[in-house]
């Protein structure tokens, strides 16, 4: 498939979300109706799939004329319990999102017919292996809501715009497109709103450059990984550029991942479906990563990355279990109760393998301030588990104008060193916001790998001399700012000056001469 192609497949693609998007606003907050798109892309992601599925099983038995939606639903129920084990899930014919679609318009009770599948798909995983990743998986999307609409009526002609919507998006057969249709979909409706929602978006979304330097620097000198992980996932979208970047088989025992947010739990768990994630692939858990951390029997991970929540608040010393957890102890001290940044970064360091790397984004204050802080840093850089701090630009993210930084964790560096990159000038500026392009992320995997000092631009420090300016990591302290004033020449200046007050001279020469001319003509 050609490039060209794939552009044209993407802003169809693009096109119809706006379209839909357009169609429906003003009846649902952005926020709420993004649940709703998303959840009824995912109800035709997985009836496509379902069906893709038998059908190709069916074809290559010989069987060509056969089509699982056309099949009675009584026949099709005797596969339930194969699909279930394979899939995940099951849906029955009738049930199938291109079946409702179909009816929908004529169906007066289409709100019931919806909230009555989505039950039922969640069910059909119940007492099996999927049950976790299907659990209240359509909480977000409620047919009965009055988001949608005062009346049944309004919903219901709401809910058929919306099918009808979903179903416009030109997504294919999966395997066909040149594109990651169902995941692009997903990808440009989360930047959207994240865009449009500010701060709240910025809580969702990490911007899909980032997410690849992230990913990159976690892979530097890998084709493949054990597992990756992220303790505060959000939607997912670091751990699915592993599959991008990767291919999925190459993350070879899968994604895993931990969010506090419900419906951003949910939103990650669909996510993974969508990039057409198998169930058995993925292990995403809900819950505070920090006080409770669900995944102590899959630790430890090859590749972590995360964008955690900065400067949020956290039990700390005040919760006397926390101190003693093995993944907080070892530096002796906790982050600050305000301040959990230092506390993820441990959490991570804990969960590392002695063979990988991670690459977490930081809130440059926890480089450089004193207290417990500065306690933490101290531990990290004596044990020389710091690869490097990478100064980012600002304005990067949705919702927050500062630089942050990207730190990179390793537990066997074999040189007691640090290295300071300062990539604070590579960017491209688009509207009110900086982006990365592909050439600033290469500019700056290409510094990480070198490790050599560049003017202006890397420092590599040995530990011991950071420990001498009291363990502070920040980029700029190492790193030399290009002096981008203007150098003067002082002879040439003394000289212009020399000549400015001559011609001054001369003028009040030349004034006084006109002044005492006019006096003697007045006098006579």
């Amino acid at each position: 498939m050609t490039n060209n192609k794939s552009g044209q497949e993407r802003s169809e693609l693009h096109r119809t979300i706006w379209s839909i998007a357009n169609d429906l606003r003003g009846s649902v907050d952005g926020w709420d109706f993004k649940q709703y798109v998303l959840g009824m892309l995912f109800y035709r992601y997985i009836s496509e799939n379902l069906t893709n599925y038998i059908n190709q099983g069916e074809h290559e038995a010989g069987n060509h004329d056969f089509d699982y939606a056309q099949l009675p639903d009584e026949i099709a129920e005797q596969a339930r319990y194969d699909l279930v084990a394979v899939k995940g899930f099951f849906i029955l014919p009738s049930d199938l999102f291109e079946n409702v679609k179909k009816r929908a318009s004529s169906d007066e009770n289409l709100n019931e017919t919806l909230e009555r599948i989505f039950k039922n798909i969640e069910a059909s995983a119940q007492g099996t292996h999927s049950e976790v990743n299907f659990k209240g998986l359509f909480d977000d999307i409620d047919p009965n809501s009055n988001k949608l609409g005062g009346t049944v009526l309004k919903r219901n002609e709401r809910l058929v715009k919306l099918m009808n919507g979903v179903s416009d998006m030109k997504l294919g057969d999966y395997r066909d497109n040149s594109i990651d249709a169902f995941g692009d979909a997903y990808e440009f409706l989360m930047g959207m709103y994240a865009s449009n929602a500010g701060k709240s978006g910025g809580e969702y979304y990490t911007p899909q450059e980032v997410s690849e330097l992230l990913t990159h620097l976690a892979l530097v000198g890998k084709t493949e990984v054990n597992k990756v992980y992220d303790p505060a996932c959000g939607s997912g979208s670091l751990l699915l550029k592993f599959a991008k970047i990767l291919g999925k088989e190459n993350v070879r025992q899968g994604f895993y991942g931990q969010e506090i947010n419900i419906t951003t739990y949910n939103l990650c768990r669909i996510n993974m479906f969508l990039h057409d994630i198998d169930f058995d692939k993925f292990d995403i858990a809900h819950g505070d990563t920090l006080t409770d951390p669900q995944h102590w029997d899959d630790e430890p991970f090859e590749a972590i990355v995360s964008n955690p929540p900065y400067s949020i608040k956290w039990d700390g010393d005040a919760n006397p279990l926390i101190i003693n957890d093995p993944r907080f102890s070892p530096a002796g001290v906790l982050a600050p109760k305000s301040k959990a940044d230092l506390a993820f970064i441990m959490h991570s360091l804990s969960w590392l393998s002695t063979n990988g790397t991670a690459a977490i984004v930081c809130f440059p204050g926890v480089l450089y301030r004193g207290g417990a802080e500065q306690k933490i840093r101290k531990y990290l850089v004596d044990n020389n588990y710091v690869d490097a701090i990478i100064q980012l630009p600002d304005n990067l993210f949705f919702g927050t104008s500062i630089a942050t930084c990207i730190m990179v964790l390793k537990k066997s560096k074999s040189e007691n060193n640090t290295l300071f990159i300062d990539a604070s000038k590579d960017c491209v500026k688009v509207t009110n916001s900086n982006k990365l392009t592909d050439a600033n992320i290469q500019s700056i995997l290409k510094a990480y790998t070198e490790r050599i000092d560049v003017d202006h631009f890397t420092k590599v420090m040995n530990n011991e001399e950071i420990a001498v300016q009291d363990y502070n990591l920040s980029v700029s302290t190492h790193v030399e700012q290009k002096e981008t004033r203007e150098v003067i020449d002082i002879n040439q200046l003394n000289s212009e000056i020399d000549e400015i007050v001559k011609k001054v001279n001369f003028l009040r020469t030349e004034i006084d001469k006109i002044v005492s001319e006019i006096e003697r003509h007045d006098h006579e």
